[in-house]
């Protein structure tokens, strides 16, 4: 299976309704390991307005959600199908299938909101290898040796000069190899 990350359109401010109506369908359908998160990119934002502070939800990408998915042929049926739904960013239409985003691109998104394109735990594991995608030791591989999920951080042993040498990295500098 081979997931990604791709942008989906709805109507404007109809985007928790449409990850509801997917989220059921999804369960119904019975295509959870096919469609794994559906996102709506928010942020919390404080505002202070006449002397009274407020705590709000903003959305970063009005009219847009994310979906990892494995692009299969009926998972990207199901989420075209989905009411609210108006297209993939990505597609030039057609029935041509979308271009999924760039670990890049998501982790800022993802990170942004607090969260992570990598699942600790169910998804990355001590002992693990992993591609570390940028830094200083950008295209190395190494092992897991430690997972600090507070920090999201991970200690990953590389191979320097012959011996096995732990450094640090963050979760979005890092893909599972």
């Amino acid at each position: 299976m081979d997931k990604q990350w791709y942008v989906v359109n709805t109507y404007s401010g109809h985007e928790n309704n449409v990850k509801e109506k997917l989220d059921m369908r999804l369960k119904s359908m019975h295509m959870e390991q096919h469609i794994l998160r559906v996102v709506v990119p928010e942020e919390k934002i404080v505002e202070t307005k006449n002397g009274v502070t407020k705590e709000k939800v903003k959305k970063l990408f009005p009219g847009y959600i994310l979906i990892e998915m494995d692009m299969s042929d009926e998972a990207w049926y199901i989420v075209r199908n989905t009411p609210g739904v108006t297209g993939f960013i990505g597609s030039s239409g057609k029935g041509a299938k979308p271009v999924p985003l760039l670990p890049s691109e998501v982790d800022k998104i993802l990170n942004r909101m607090g969260m992570s394109r990598i699942e600790l735990g169910n998804e990355l594991k001590e002992n693990d290898k992993v591609k570390i995608i940028s830094g200083a030791f950008e295209n190395m591989y190494g092992v897991v040796e430690s997972i600090d999920i507070k920090a999201q951080k991970l200690t990953v042993l590389i191979d320097l000069f012959g011996q096995s040498t732990p450094v640090e990295v963050g979760l979005n500098e890092i893909e599972k190899a």
